[in-house]
Formats: C-alpha cells, sequence, structure tokens
C-alpha cells in the first residue's frame, strides 16, 4: 500500500482519539500566533473545531499540509536538474518524509515535552532542505520547490507556539517536569536491561551480530549488520551490534529503533569516510555515519571523516535519534564534525576534535565529561566550537557543554597563539548555546563568543557561561551582546540533563553514569 496513502488514513483516524491531550489549550486564537494570517486562512474556519481543542486542530492542519508538500517534492519533474541540484533535492525528500513522521508523533504524544520536541524536529527540516541547495550552489533550482511551502513554514511555527504554551501551562511549578532521577545515578529513560548492557563488561558477548572487517564475525561490514538486524529481530526489542577492532570504510545509516553499536574502544574500532561539500555532499548527506532510528546507543566507537579542512563541511556523525546515548565515542573531523541534527541526545565521556563549528545542529543536546579537542584549521580561518541552529524562538533545543574540558588537540598546539577560537556563533536566529563547569584551556579569546554576521541574532541568541575554569575561563572581556548571559545558578538548572534533556525518564536505563543537575 502506498505510504502517502496509509499516512492520510491515520490522520483521518486521529481525530478519533487526539481529544485525549486537547482539554486545556492556552493559545485559542489565530491572533496569538506569529503568523495570524496564516492560521486564520487555514484554522479559523475549519470545522473540526466544534468538536477538537484549537491545538489538536492546528496539528491536524499543518500534518495534512506536510503530507501535500511530500507529495509534491516527491513528484517534482527533475529533467532540468544538475547532479548537485539532484543531491540538494533528494536530501528534501527525506526531510519532509521525516516532517510527516514527526508531526504524527507530536499529534500522538502522550506529554507535551515530547510534542515539542518532535514538533521542534519537524521545524529544522524545510530550513535544511533549502541550505542543501545553497550549500551546491543550487539556489536557482529553490524557485521550483512548490510554493505552498512557505506558508506550510509559518504553519509549522504555529503549531510549534501553540503547543509550546500548552506545555508551558501543564509543566510542574519545580520546572523539573516531575520526573524521577534513580539512585544509581542514571535517568530512567532506557530500560533496565540497556543500563545492565552499558554497565556490563562483556557486553561485546550479548550482542546479536558480530562484525569484523577480518571475516571472523557474522559480517564484515556494519551496513550488512544493519540490513540483516531488519529481518533477525524480534519487534523492536533492542538489538546488539558488536564491531569487533579494525577500520571499517563505509558510509553507515542507522534506520531502525533501538540498535545499540558497541566497539573495541576509542581507537580500536573506526567507523571513517570523506564525503564533502566541495566534491558534492550536502552537508547533511556527507555523513560518514548517521543515526535515525530512535534510542540508538553507541559504546567504544570512532567515527571519522577525514576529508580535511580544505573540503569545508564533511561531517562525521549525524544524529537525529531522539533519545539516543553516546558513550566512551569519539568523533574525529574539521568542520562540521559532530551535527547534531534534532531531537533527544547524550555524550558521555566522548572525545570531539574538529576546527569550525564543529559541534553544530539544532538537537536538544547534553555532552558532560567530554573532552573537546580544537584542531589547526587552514590559513586564516578561525575556531568555532559550536554552531547552533535554533531558527524559533519556541523550539526546546539548544547544546549544553557540562563538566567537559576545551583545549587544543596536539596539531594546533605548537601555533595556539596565532590562531583565534571560539565557543561559538550564531548560525541561525535563535541560537542557543551554554557552557558551564568546564575547564577551558587558553586557547579561548576572551571575548568567548564570534559574530556569524554582523549584528545578526546578537540581541535574540542565548549564550551562557557558569562557573568554568582555566585560562580562557575569564569573563571580564566577554562579548557585551543582549543575548550573552553569566549565568546564576537557577540559570544554570535550566541547562543540566534532569531539566534540558528530560535525562530523569530516559538516560538511567542505559547505565551510562552521568549527573542529573549541576
Amino acid at each position: 500500500m502506498d505510504k502517502l496513502f496509509v499516512l492520510s488514513v491515520l490522520s483521518v483516524t486521529l481525530l478519533v482519539f487526539v481529544s485525549r491531550v486537547a482539554n486545556c489549550d492556552t493559545i485559542s486564537s489565530c491572533s496569538q500566533t506569529p503568523y495570524p494570517q496564516v492560521c486564520d486562512s487555514f484554522i479559523s474556519s475549519n470545522p473540526l473545531l466544534t468538536s477538537k481543542g484549537f491545538r489538536d486542530v492546528a496539528l491536524i492542519v499543518t500534518l495534512n499540509q506536510s503530507q501535500l508538500a511530500h507529495t509534491l517534492i516527491s513528484a517534482m519533474d527533475l529533467s532540468s536538474f544538475d547532479e548537485q541540484a539532484k543531491a540538494a533535492w533528494t536530501d528534501c525528500a527525506e526531510h519532509y518524509d521525516d516532517t510527516v513522521s514527526q508531526l504524527n508523533r507530536a499529534l500522538l504524544a502522550n506529554n507535551w515535552e515530547d510534542a515539542q520536541t518532535w514538533l521542534s524536529a519537524a521545524v529544522v527540516n524545510p530550513e535544511t532542505c533549502q541550505n542543501g541547495f545553497m550549500e551546491l550552489n543550487s539556489a536557482s533550482y529553490m524557485s521550483s520547490l512548490p510554493s505552498m511551502l512557505s506558508n506550510f513554514s509559518k504553519l509549522l511555527s504555529n503549531s510549534l507556539a501553540i503547543n509550546n504554551q500548552a506545555a508551558s501551562a501543564s509543566a510542574s511549578p519545580s520546572g523539573g517536569g516531575g520526573r524521577r532521577l534513580l539512585s544509581d545515578g542514571f535517568p530512567s529513560w532506557v530500560s533496565a536491561g540497556d543500563r545492565k548492557l552499558l554497565q556490563s563488561s562483556t557486553a561485546a558477548s550479548q550482542a546479536n551480530i558480530v562484525v569484523a572487517a577480518d571475516g571472523s564475525g557474522n559480517y564484515k561490514t556494519i551496513s550488512e549488520a544493519l540490513t540483516a538486524s531488519s529481518k533477525l529481530r524480534s519487534g523492536s526489542s533492542r538489538f546488539v551490534i558488536y564491531v569487533k577492532g579494525g577500520t571499517y570504510n563505509e558510509n553507515v545509516q542507522i534506520t531502525e529503533s533501538n540498535i545499540m553499536s558497541i566497539g573495541d574502544g576509542i581507537g580500536a574500532t573506526i567507523v571513517t569516510g570523506s564525503k564533502n561539500v566541495i566534491d558534492g555532499s550536502t552537508t547533511f548527506s556527507s555523513a560518514t555515519v548517521a543515526a535515525v532510528g530512535g534510542g540508538f546507543i553507541a559504546e567504544g566507537m570512532t567515527f571519522q571523516n577525514t576529508a580535511g579542512p580544505q573540503k569545508q563541511q564533511a561531517v562525521a556523525f549525524r544524529s537525529s535519534s531522539d533519545q539516543s546515548i553516546y558513550y566512551q565515542c569519539s568523533f574525529e573531523g574539521y568542520q562540521d564534525t559532530l551535527y547534531v541534527y534534532s531531537q533527544r541526545q547524550f555524550y558521555r565521556n566522548c572525545d570531539i576534535y574538529g576546527t569550525v563549528d564543529f559541534i553544530f545542529g539544532d538537537a536538544v543536546v547534553v555532552l558532560q565529561n567530554c573532552n573537546i579537542y580544537v584542531r589547526k584549521p587552514m590559513s586564516g580561518q578561525e575556531n568555532t566550537v559550536t554552531a547552533q541552529g535554533r531558527t524559533d524562538p519556541n523550539e526546546n533545543t539548544g547544546i549544553s557543554i557540562h563538566d567537559c574540558q576545551i583545549t587544543a588537540a596536539s596539531d594546533l598546539k605548537s601555533v595556539q597563539s596565532s590562531v583565534k577560537t571560539y565557543l561559538g556563533r550564531p548560525w541561525k536566529q535563535y541560537s542557543r548555546t551554554v557552557v558551564m563547569k568546564t575547564y577551558l584551556d587558553g586557547l579561548i579569546d576572551p571575548a568567548g563568543w564570534l559574530q556569524w554576521s554582523g549584528s545578526f541574532a546578537l540581541s535574540t541568541l542565548y549564550y551562557g557561561e557558569y562557573m568554568n575554569t582555566g585560562a580562557g575561563s575569564s569573563t571580564s572581556n566577554r562579548v557585551n551582546w543582549k543575548g550573552y548571559h553569566i549565568m546564576s545558578t537557577s540559570d544554570a538548572q535550566g541547562f543540566t540533563v534532569a531539566n534540558f534533556l528530560g535525562g530523569g525518564s530516559w538516560i538511567s536505563a542505559a547505565g551510562v553514569p552521568y549527573t542529573s543537575g549541576l
């Protein structure tokens, strides 16, 4: 059966039971949305308002428009497109397919917090679609995209605002969302079985499949093992793939949910590739490894993109896996190393290497107890550790760097004084990044943060620092932007695992050590 037909049937079926979360709308009219005219034209006269809450009607309408957008993009005539434009279009089709999925999830969500995560993930997709055309010098082809996409993006923003107000109204007074933190120091969003796996020194022996480049396992490549996993597993239970030490030169996409990949440790199990923008990939599609299916866990792995600084954007790892965990892994590249694309992600005891914007994206992400190594860039370049991509003030996304170390990699140390390095710059209008209780070595420029383009986003971003240490931690000469904050303890608590990630409901079951608060 056609996938879009199934989704259309689902969207109608949803009308029967979405009312369970429809009884506490806060925004109840189009005049309170970011784009009231668009809201009026699609929602105000909608007959569903007689039986459904305003929030749910907004999401249903937006879902139906997302299905239309995906249908129109999929059916586009590409006969006039060159190869680069076709590459950008391929990404767009994937983005709008994911948008349909995220809106379906948001409409069926049992709580406002989940819905806000999935709506935020939907919002990032249209922007990424356009970015791909611009990166590949194919902006002229964007006029061929369906004209309805502009209104659709505004519908997404309206839905996000409507849901955000409902979420704020239903939040607990403590700000913690009533989350339960387990006594073993892990948040509770992963199963007890996952916790045992990550705590076990013999987890690899419990693997469902073994990958070995030397032929001693079930498969020689990770991609082959992933294909097999969809046939061998029962239901959606956790499926463990042990990847023996070795170098795997392949581009990998993990689409199934609840996959766990265990390697023999950083520097032992290496997945490597070299796709990049200069050679015709979009940033999105350049990833050596991409985690898409929810609940992905990686332990003891190295992910590389070896394109080098001269090839510009070249992603080692991209994640849009909700409630995903990365433990004792290394992410190695130059520009755009780690693409934290969307949804909830937690990194613990990891190493991240790069030069320009090398931790970037629009996820809800906490990096804790990680080593962040700044490499030597191309001549004349400045290093920026982060480039967060929040485009809408109602998104719940941001990058939180907590209890980490930011230092020079070996190739930068000898020339550290001649290269400027900053904590981040605002890729998008509402960029949000905080650095808390982290050791900042002397490579960090006294200003701390770098402009993207003139005054762009300087009053709408949120950049914060809290109790950092090291030679680069002094805030006496930091930028004086409206959006920059020397945070109070109360401010900082909002960006901890417990409060920002909702980690109290999912990380602990994976068995990864973590700090829930400051």
